[in-house]
């Protein structure tokens, strides 16, 4: 069996193609750079995935040493992201349905991620800390679904990095500086923001810019802001860790990158007696193999769905969706 997965949430437009057992086969794609350096203009971003959508499939099957004719089943991203974007993927999924005559799934993007890295990492049923630009959650899977412990309010936590390196005069993206510059600096206390099991970035993100306008040390800004952002994220998972009794933490997302928070949280796990995974980097991010692991499973346990009624949803959530392949 083969699944060809097919992202494009955000900036990345993405093919991986998967067989039954969790092989992948191929896993190409592209990323929209915008023109100014900052943001995504979701209608820019859609017109760059219309563009390289053949490229990257002809990539991809080229790749995996397959036809279209090989492929079983066709998985999208049908939600959360931007709808210009999401609608590029959707439209091009359906036509490459229709042309092969395979089945075709739309599948959620957040699940995606926590089903790619327990692939990857060997874990069973952990705690995930999905962390990325536009999305921080973390999950656990109970009661039939991956349920959301708690979640940011505001801005994810790599779009808050982002924002900071952005006032900071920090190239994008800006995570991976802010990480260098933290090596050399010293801690100051920044405001920490946690809702019972929710988190705030933006006034955190504020003052730290404020502070580094008002001339205090770059280095020792990053190094304070990253130590509280990451507190903030390690607290939140542990909480979720002791109310399901889950002994395992998997870290999964573009900001999963980041060295000190893996620290951050295998130090925690360890003190519980649990155990700390992180999904490759290749899969951290966006991609089309992310896509093409959750239409295997979510094939291979019976769901079928109607072509003509599939559609688009921006603001689908993690907890929305029934997951019955386990």
């Amino acid at each position: 069996m083969l699944c060809l997965g097919i992202e494009s949430t955000a900036h990345t437009f993405g093919i991986g193609i998967v067989n039954g057992k969790g092989k992948v086969l191929s896993n190409e794609w592209d990323v929209f750079k915008p023109k100014t350096g900052w943001g995504i203009a979701p209608m820019d971003a859609a017109e760059h995935h219309q563009k390289v959508s053949r490229n990257i499939l002809e990539k991809s099957l080229e790749s995996a040493g397959s036809s279209l004719n090989d492929i079983d089943v066709i998985s999208v991203s049908q939600g959360p992201g931007l709808p210009p974007c999401l609608h590029k993927g959707m439209n091009f999924a359906k036509n490459l349905a229709e042309k092969s005559g395979s089945p075709i799934l739309g599948v959620n993007h957040c699940v995606a991620h926590v089903e790619i890295g327990k692939l990857m990492t060997g874990a069973r049923d952990p705690v995930t800390l999905y962390v990325s630009g536009a999305n921080t959650q973390v999950l656990a899977f109970v009661s039939g679904r991956y349920r959301v412990f708690g979640e940011t309010q505001d801005i994810g936590i790599g779009n808050a990095l982002d924002k900071f390196g952005r006032q900071a005069g920090m190239a994008f993206p800006a995570g991976p500086k802010i990480e260098e510059r933290a090596k050399s600096g010293k801690y100051q206390e920044l405001p920490y923001t946690v809702k019972g099991m929710d988190l705030s970035f933006s006034g955190i993100t504020t003052e730290a810019a404020g502070r580094v306008k008002r001339g205090e040390k770059l280095e020792d800004v990053c190094f304070s802001l990253q130590e509280t952002v990451f507190a903030m994220l390690t607290e939140v998972t542990e909480r979720a860790m002791a109310h399901t009794g889950k002994t395992e933490v998997l870290l999964t997302g573009g900001v999963a990158a980041n060295r000190r928070l893996q620290e951050m949280l295998s130090i925690m796990a360890k003190e519980r007696d649990g155990t700390f995974y992180r999904c490759p980097q290749e899969f951290c991010g966006d991609c089309g193999a992310n896509i093409a692991w959750l239409g295997v499973l979510a094939h291979r346990s019976g769901m079928k769905q109607d072509p003509e009624k599939l559609e688009i949803k921006p603001r689908q959530r993690t907890d929305d969706i029934e997951v019955t392949w386990l």
